[in-house]
């Protein structure tokens, strides 16, 4: 990631100032395409002139299109960034197309990044698509979007589609790790495994939590208590209490560790999300030993020895995760949030006891 002068986190934009600026960082997250687009860099004859970057919110689409666009000797002059959810019309469109012709100031092409491209009217697309079936040879087009099935065939047939896939929890960790360090503080690792993990896949969403965390702690230690505390996430004592209740098949003990986070306000699917994921190490523990160095480090102490404890109970299985799973599957338009949560519990532990 980039680095900048930046005194205080306090009063700096992490995601900004961390964006990556060149195919070796944006290559953490998007090897795949960085190795497409640098291809085509070689055989400049060959390359496209239109591109759409599809994938989900903060995977790189916008910092790559910068990147691709520095490589091919854009200036800022020469680099036009428009936002489709607010220049959406026709009229937009068409101004676009009388200023595309004109050559560029300083550089080789005139780049153009139509980010939230799915936004755009259907005038809209009917005047772009007669810029991208005859477009002068200085043009060139990256359309990001977060939803490509709103992106008409017509256009898509016209571009070339790269598909950005969401990071994994390790690279995110990795990540918030590293610019929390850069930043000048120590994050535990279980606190930069449970950002990544509340991220959901965006970058751009790993460093705003981080942000949000490093600007309300005192001091420049940083523990996983911490992260929990700013970031609203269930306690550890709440996870462990329920994943030991379901353990000893206690459906008394289970709901009671629910209904206390659902009175600390917690969101009943972050709650369900983090169990799972403790759930899931709990049996990597126990059928693939010689991951559980790597796993032990993603927990705190008391997380470990848990882990280390249920992961040699044989009710502790598969079925179990399964019915987790579903039950989080539901939750987002349960008419009560926690209630699928709070079913799994009943037929787990029910089994448990027949």
């Amino acid at each position: 990631m980039a680095k900048g002068d930046k005194k205080d986190v306090r009063h700096a934009t992490l995601y900004r100032a961390y964006r990556p600026q060149t195919w070796d960082e944006a290559e953490r997250g998007q090897p795949q395409i960085v190795a497409l687009l640098q291809a085509a860099l070689r055989h400049p004859e060959k390359m496209a002139h239109a591109y759409l970057f599809a994938g989900s919110r903060g995977t790189g689409k916008t910092s790559l299109a910068r990147i691709f666009a520095k490589a091919l000797g854009v200036t800022d002059k020469d680099l036009y960034e428009i936002d489709a959810a607010s220049n959406r019309g026709i009229d937009d469109i068409r101004a676009l197309r009388e200023g595309v012709y004109a050559i560029p100031f300083d550089s080789p092409y005139k780049f153009y990044i139509i980010d939230e491209a799915h936004m755009l009217t259907k005038d809209a697309w009917n005047a772009l698509l007669k810029t991208l079936e005859e477009p002068p040879k200085h043009a060139m087009f990256v359309l990001a979007t977060t939803e490509r099935d709103k992106v008409p065939e017509t256009i898509q047939s016209r571009s070339q589609v790269h598909i950005f896939k969401q990071p994994s929890r390790e690279i995110l960790a990795e990540i918030v790790m590293d610019v929390a360090r850069r930043e000048g503080y120590s994050l535990e690792r279980a606190g930069s495994e449970l950002v990544a993990l509340l991220a959901e896949g965006s970058f751009r969403d790993a460093l705003s939590i981080l942000q949000k965390v490093l600007s309300s702690v005192e001091g420049k230690k940083v523990s996983s208590a911490d992260v929990e505390k700013v970031t609203g996430a269930p306690r550890g004592e709440i996870i462990r209490k329920l994943l030991a209740a379901l353990a000893e098949g206690n459906a008394d003990e289970a709901l009671a560790a629910i209904q206390n986070s659902v009175s600390e306000n917690i969101d009943a699917r972050m709650l369900a999300r983090l169990t799972i994921h403790r759930l899931r190490v709990i049996m990597l523990m126990r059928y693939a030993p010689s991951l559980a160095v790597s796993l032990a480090q993603e927990l705190t102490e008391a997380d470990r020895e848990l882990a280390k404890e249920l992961s040699k109970k044989p009710n502790i299985n598969s079925d179990m995760l399964r019915a987790l799973l579903e039950a989080y599957s539901t939750m987002a338009y349960a008419a009560v949030p926690h209630l699928p949560l709070e079913l799994a519990v009943i037929d787990i532990t029910a089994q448990k006891t027949s």
